[in-house]
């Protein structure tokens, strides 16, 4: 992290309010049947979410692997789906594909909305009402009409901007002397929340329970795609890996992606996905695919000659 960086992080951290902007996908559902084709779909279930609020679910294939992870909203009989960037296109054409098969609509809203995280320790007293749990609030940006969920672990909210008031909700963010959040600097974010990003730390080898993300599957409910593995892992007691944190004690330590893990004992215990120095615990830490045997917290591994401890995600709540 470069100096302006860090200057920009302990600000955020002591009284400051940051904000980032970035593509997302973001997909409009509707239709009478859009309730039963979408539970055929993802692992959770649509049924029970209520008006006004959200839930996170996951698209598996066949084989239980990922295609995506994505934030479900409702509103009344309408369904958002938000996604990353990268999965963006994917969650449409697994959706669309639907819409020849019955009363099942489908529209790509990504080009009509902006996207911000707001974030730092000052986001809570941002002019705006913030959601708390898994709420929406519906918010107006000068004629237009947006909407605000709180944060994926993290401390802050994500704002959706009509693109036209795009302007408007910049310059309320000048006012409020919001520091604007550079590409590396979120990353630094992204990794000390936990945060896994699809194509870095979640791919389409990744199994659905590896990610280990709370309240993402429904174990209840009717068939979907890919239910037959994701149960059988389910009840059978556990993953064979799972994604979590590793605090390195050396501050000087050189770590990558990819590298392997081991245990005290030599074995193979996993690899590394993401790395990052934490200004705040002042020390390396890294997402890393664990497997099960070395899962629990303060478990010591080995990356090199290099000493690690396994941390619950996030590393900073």
């Amino acid at each position: 992290m470069n100096t302006e960086s860090l200057e920009k992080y302990i600000k955020l951290k002591e009284n400051k309010i940051g904000f980032y902007e970035q593509k997302r996908g973001l997909i409009e559902v509707s239709g009478k049947e859009a309730i039963q084709f979408l539970n055929g779909l993802i692992t959770n279930d649509v049924v029970k979410l209520e008006s006004n609020r959200w839930m996170r679910a996951a698209f598996p294939n066949a084989q239980g692997r990922l295609l995506a992870v994505a934030r479900v909203l409702r509103f009344d009989e309408k369904f958002l789906f938000e996604t990353e960037e990268a999965t963006h296109e994917k969650v449409f054409q697994n959706l669309f594909r639907f819409t020849f098969a019955g009363d099942f609509f489908v529209e790509d809203l990504s080009e009509k909305f902006s996207y911000f995280s707001v974030r730092g320790a000052a986001a809570s007293n941002f002019k705006y009402k913030i959601p708390t749990g898994d709420e929406i609030i519906g918010a107006v940006f000068g004629d237009e009409s947006g909407f605000i969920i709180r944060a994926f672990r993290a401390d802050g909210f994500d704002v959706f901007v009509p693109e036209s008031s795009k302007e408007i909700f910049v310059n309320e963010l000048g006012n409020s002397n919001a520091i604007e959040i550079s590409d590396d600097l979120y990353e630094v974010l992204r990794i000390e929340n936990g945060i896994p990003l699809y194509g870095v730390d979640m791919d389409e080898t990744t199994i659905v329970p590896e990610l280990g993300i709370d309240g993402l599957i429904s174990y209840n409910k009717g068939c979907y795609i890919g239910q037959e593995i994701v149960a059988r892992i389910h009840f059978r007691g556990h993953v064979a890996k799972q994604l979590t944190g590793l605090v390195f004690g050396d501050a000087s330590a050189a770590i990558k992606p990819n590298d392997e893990i081991k245990s005290s004992e030599g074995k193979n215990a996993g690899r590394i996905t993401s790395v990052t120095f934490s200004p705040e615990l002042e020390k390396p830490i890294a997402l890393a695919f664990v497997r099960y045997d070395y899962l629990a917290e303060e478990t010591e591994l080995k990356v090199g000659d290099l000493t690690a401890k396994v941390k619950n995600l996030p590393f900073i709540e």
